[in-house]
């Protein structure tokens, strides 16, 4: 796989020398289970797969490869280029600017640009409408074009899906900027229609089933179709893609789901007439992470802490996936934790921020299980874990535990 040319300071003594050992003992990636970092009275579950993906890494090479080679231009993120407050202020401090807020807000309107400005497209892609007034600014839109690869990916896939006659169905978070992506071109394609889980994906069904009124598919699903959507015409024929960074179980659900649904109204029927047989389209880290994250919830811990940014949707879902079996600590980065009696969080699921006392065990040893989202410099994570450490003075030093885990690998 191509290796990027990635700033020096977004990695770290600690955590990346542990995911070079897991390289050397685990090059094809099938063991996902995490690694333990045992300082003694506090010990670290660090899971096999998690930090910058290849879409990532693309994206930030490319972003700063921009401004090393603009010196004297005028330099734009056309919104958050990841989602990760330390990458993005990094390059508004190195002079670049948002165009764009991450709902699409206008910062600063495209009548401004001039064609010798430089715009850095994000991972996400953007829409068909915000590349059309990119080229008429005459803006050259693929220059520094960062969008990952595999986003691009499900673009095929609902460009095949269109051309096979197909309604388009995407699991995602229709304000997200790669679900708006994905639906501007799905939409050019074949009807388009987005569901958010499992929820809204059962009510698309009652509604195939004629269990469903107009109006209550109106009221659900508003704003989320494609022009000129007949759904009593276009839901005959079906396939699903993704938001690349949704949660891998539900996408499945929802697969399943709705394949059910076309094979009971269509009984006796071929359900390839009825129903796409496509291949799952999260991306490959998306899915790694997850199932890293599963093989960490195997050991027994007192508290997980998931490091990422708080609009970060795969985090979320890693967050969501500890939540389920112990205490989970969002954060943004070693500066939220504040003492070793009081740390700030993020609740994503109510976006609201929280402050918890006594968070650490009154035991020891104590048992931590540290990840981060597909966006997170390693480096976030090695601040993490030394400021978790300097609470216990009597922990043994890094250099030993290193050691320790290469003759044990």
């Amino acid at each position: 796989m191509k290796t990027f040319n990635i700033p020096v300071f977004y990695k770290s003594p600690v955590i990346s020398k542990v995911k070079e050992i897991r390289k050397i003992t685990d090059p094809r990636k099938k063991d996902f289970s995490p690694t333990l970092l045992d300082f003694g009275p506090v010990r670290f579950y660090i899971a096999r797969h998690f930090g910058f993906c290849y879409g990532v890494e693309n994206a930030i090479e490319i972003s700063y490869r921009a401004i090393e080679e603009n010196p004297d231009k005028r330099i734009y993120l056309l919104s958050q280029m990841i989602h990760n407050q330390e990458v993005n202020n990094d390059l508004l401090e190195r002079g670049a600017k948002f165009l764009m807020d991450t709902a699409g807000n206008q910062i600063i309107p495209f009548s401004e640009l001039k064609k010798e400005d430089i715009v850095i497209i994000p991972a996400f892609g953007t829409t068909l409408a915000i590349e059309q007034e990119l080229n008429k600014a005459g803006i050259e839109v693929r220059k520094y074009d960062t969008t990952c690869p595999f986003v691009e990916r499900v673009w095929k896939k609902a460009e095949k899906l269109g051309e096979d006659n197909y309604t388009i169905i995407i699991h995602g978070k229709y304000k997200h900027e790669e679900t708006r992506a994905t639906f501007s071109r799905s939409e050019t394609n074949a009807p388009s229609l987005i569901v958010k889980d499992i929820y809204e994906a059962q009510l698309l069904g009652n509604y195939i089933l004629g269990t469903l009124s107009d109006a209550a598919f109106e009221a659900t699903f508003k704003g989320r179709y494609s022009d000129n959507f007949k759904p009593g015409e276009h839901l005959a024929r079906i396939g699903v893609i993704n938001q690349t960074t949704m949660l891998a179980t539900e996408t499945q659900e929802i697969v399943d789901y709705l394949k059910g649904i076309m094979a009971t109204k269509y009984a006796g029927e071929d359900i390839k007439l009825h129903f796409a047989d496509t291949r799952d389209t999260l991306c490959y880290a998306t899915n790694e992470n997850q199932d890293a994250t599963y093989g960490l919830l195997e050991k027994s811990a007192d508290l997980a802490i998931v490091v990422g940014g708080y609009n970060s949707s795969n985090t979320s879902h890693l967050v969501e996936l500890c939540e389920e079996k112990l205490p989970t600590y969002f954060i943004s980065s070693a500066r939220e934790i504040v003492s070793e009696n009081t740390i700030n969080h993020f609740n994503y699921a109510k976006q609201e921020h929280l402050s918890t006392h006594n968070y650490l065990p009154n035991k020891l040893p104590v048992d931590i299980i540290l990840t981060s989202g597909a966006s997170c410099p390693d480096s976030l994570i090695d601040a993490v874990l030394q400021k978790i450490l300097s609470f216990y003075p009597d922990s043994r030093d890094i250099e030993t535990v290193i050691e320790e885990l290469k003759t044990k690998q």
